[in-house]
């Protein structure tokens, strides 16, 4: 499925938190090392975890949820198929996309399921952007190249940048600790330089 680049996922990975937590909903299926990681960007920005993210996790994968999972009610178990991960993952994945509206999905690394999920994200949002960061190799590589993928995705590696431009948000966008918070105008919420 291509070889992935794990300190260029890392930082890809970082970067999507970087630009959008505090920001927008961040949707996603958790991974025992990308969890903490989310976790750890959100304490350090004064966002609230529960608030900005919502975690879907199968039961098949019970034993394996790293801490944070418990430390927020942001989390939803979906149950699983006994011994049957492929089954166990669709479920998941069905109801995480079933439960929101989705405006863009951005793909990291991965390997087949990678596919999978592209699959029936494009079925289920058809108009939502399809962000596959190639420079980080996996299957989020061959996915680029399958659907014609903007270059940028295949040449930059500087992720804070690609992210900002391909997300739409504005660098000076301010972060709120909850959605609610958040004014409804995207231009009410840029900062403002200091009146002289």
């Amino acid at each position: 499925m291509g070889e992935a680049d794990t300190a260029a996922i890392t930082a890809a990975v970082s970067a999507l938190l970087y630009v959008t937590l505090g920001r927008r909903q961040l949707v996603w299926g958790g991974h025992p090392a990308i969890t903490p990681m989310v976790w750890a960007h959100a304490e350090a920005m004064g966002v609230d975890y529960g608030a900005w993210v919502k975690l879907y996790q199968s039961e098949f994968f019970e034993d394996e949820f790293p801490k944070e999972t418990a430390l927020f009610d942001n989390v939803v178990v979906t149950p699983e198929v006994p011994e049957d991960m492929a089954a166990s993952l669709a479920i998941m994945r069905e109801q995480m996309l079933d439960d929101t509206s989705f405006g863009a999905a951005v793909f990291v690394g991965g390997m087949q399921g990678i596919m999978d999920e592209f699959e029936l994200f494009k079925a289920k949002a058809p108009d939502a952007a399809i962000l596959p960061i190639m420079t980080a190799g996996g299957a989020a590589a061959i996915l680029g190249q399958q659907i014609g993928a903007d270059p940028e995705f295949a040449q930059e590696r500087d992720y804070v940048a690609l992210l900002h431009h391909q997300l739409d948000i504005h660098p000076s966008e301010q972060r709120y600790p909850t959605p609610v918070e958040q004014p409804e105008a995207v231009a009410d919420r840029l900062r403002r330089p200091p009146e002289p």
